[in-house]
């Protein structure tokens, strides 16, 4: 009885107050005392350890750059590899899709830089817009080398191509795993589809600032235009701009018609390819197994996102828009083809030969 009476004495008894009784009360509290402050003694350890348990229960980030949202094939494809990849990861790290290029400053030309240099650890891109940086990939989308979905795909599947132009990535520290058709690009213009080199001569045309794209409007005396979104309907609306070049998607999505665009030809300049890549440090940190998983899962991320079927989609939403669409016949084509010849003999030493021989070989039916 005397012990639980203890309990209730004040602390520390009166014969240890003073200076020489600190040493008492730290070293031996009484009982009732560590009962009345266990509350707070463990709301301080908690809050010790909180960062410590922070770093347990969240995985390290991994960045992943597309220039679309998901509401884009590219972006979508985007959004299902990190999903895949998350679902593999058990934990070890945490995807996350960045889209609208924000990693690379809301240029996609840029986006193969940011892999460089560590600002994205993944991305999905365009090969047209990554051969700013890696001018390899542009033996994809070389002008008229491959004007419909067959030539696409051939394109695409080619081992000894793929294997040539992800050497030249894996220079710059960056790893390709897979790649995958995105469709072509078109042509949208006020006044007539064009379907032969001398109509294309003159016109303005709002277009991307690619290199490759720029070269190939000049060898057709076509004036290139950049300008936004909300500049180019001004544009339209005064008469500034004759047509503007994308993929089906984009201009289905903007509703063309209403800026005075009546006309989609499907020339065939431009056939896209998305491609799935990886930071080279990233790479070499995952194990063989989780790589293989990283490839089959963009494989299937490019299979679902449906590219081909999507721009197919888009271009029959813009029929419904009113909108007519030309499809150039073969010898059509071929005349666009002869004409940006200069354009080929400009890019195949600065592509390299070997990959521009490879391209044309893989494209064509066996």
């Amino acid at each position: 009885m005397s012990a639980i009476r203890n309990l209730h004495k004040p602390y520390p008894p009166r014969s240890l107050r003073g200076p020489e009784s600190r040493l008492a009360r730290w070293c031996n509290p009484p009982l009732s005392w560590l009962l009345r402050m266990a509350p707070v003694l463990a709301l301080v350890a908690l809050v010790a350890a909180a960062p410590e348990i922070r770093a347990q229960a969240d995985p390290p980030e991994l960045k992943l750059s597309t220039a679309l949202a998901p509401a884009y094939p590219l972006g979508k494809a985007g959004l299902l590899w990190a999903e895949a990849l998350n679902s593999n990861a058990q934990g070890a790290f945490e995807v996350r899709q960045y889209p609208a290029a924000v990693l690379a400053g809301r240029d996609p030309a840029r986006e193969l830089q940011a892999l460089e240099e560590g600002a994205a650890d993944l991305a999905v891109g365009s090969a047209l817009a990554w051969s700013t940086r890696l001018p390899a990939l542009a033996a994809y989308v070389l002008p008229w080398q491959s004007p419909d979905a067959r030539a696409q795909e051939l394109l695409v599947a080619d081992g000894a191509l793929f294997d040539l132009i992800a050497a030249a990535a894996d220079r710059a520290g960056v790893v390709l795993i897979a790649i995958a058709p995105l469709g072509d690009r078109v042509l949208s213009t006020v006044r007539d589809a064009v379907t032969a080199p001398e109509q294309a001569t003159g016109l303005r045309i709002r277009s991307s600032t690619n290199p490759l794209v720029i070269d190939t409007f000049g060898a057709l005396g076509i004036r290139t235009e950049a300008m936004s979104l909300r500049d180019a309907r001004a544009a339209f609306a005064g008469g500034a701009l004759d047509g503007q070049e994308a993929m089906p998607s984009t201009l289905a999505a903007t509703r063309i018609g209403s800026t005075r665009q009546k006309f989609v030809t499907r020339w065939g300049a431009f056939a896209d390819v998305m491609v799935f890549a990886v930071r080279r440090e990233i790479w070499d940190r995952w194990s063989g197994e989780t790589r293989q998983r990283a490839r089959a899962a963009a494989q299937d991320a490019a299979r679902e996102a449906g590219a081909l079927a999507r721009e197919e989609q888009a271009l029959g939403e813009l029929n419904k828009q009113g909108i007519t669409i030309a499809l150039l016949a073969p010898v059509q084509r071929a005349a666009f083809r002869a004409a940006v010849q200069s354009v080929w003999d400009r890019w195949t030493p600065v592509i390299g030969a070997d990959i521009v021989a490879a391209a044309v070989a893989a494209a064509v039916p066996k």
